[in-house]
């Protein structure tokens, strides 16, 4: 793949990962979106569900390592790529970091919540096992325009 197709494949599931995101915003959830791909194919796609599965946990980056951990029947998964609207938080960074994600692509920093490149940087600890390539600002304009209309509309 050349480096053009690259970020067009990237762009392309950035964008699926966005509409996710719109998605989570609709049903009152923060608008965070993931898409998780193997070998250019979607294995998972998801937003936020934090609200209405009274969970957590329930993160994006997490619902799409689950489906795509039931989909392929293992617990890792080395050959993934993830591709998230906002930077994961210490727990999504943790299971990315246990599912052995092979390459982690995010759009907006979280200066507040984010454990990637801003608080913990949990890939950087020397309790992780496993430090995905890391990939920031990738659709960032979109992801924090989505974060900052939902959070204007909420005051």
């Amino acid at each position: 793949m050349t480096s053009q197709d690259s970020n067009s494949a990237e762009k392309t599931f950035m964008d699926l990962a966005l509409e996710e995101a719109a998605a989570a915003a609709e049903r009152g959830e923060v608008p965070v979106g993931a898409v998780l791909v193997r070998n250019g194919e979607i294995v998972a796609r998801d937003g936020n569900r934090t609200l209405e599965l009274n969970d957590p946990t329930a993160h994006a980056e997490v619902l799409v390592i689950r489906a795509a951990c039931a989909a392929l029947q293992s617990q890792r998964l080395p050959k993934c790529d993830l591709y998230v609207t906002l930077e994961p938080c210490a727990m999504c960074a943790g299971a990315i970091s246990f599912a052995r994600i092979r390459r982690l692509y995010y759009g907006a920093g979280d200066e507040k919540g984010g454990a990637v490149d801003h608080g913990t940087r949990f890939f950087h600890q020397p309790i992780c096992h496993h430090a995905p390539e890391t990939y920031a600002g990738i659709g960032e304009r979109q992801s924090a325009a989505l974060l900052k209309a939902f959070f204007q509309g909420r005051r």
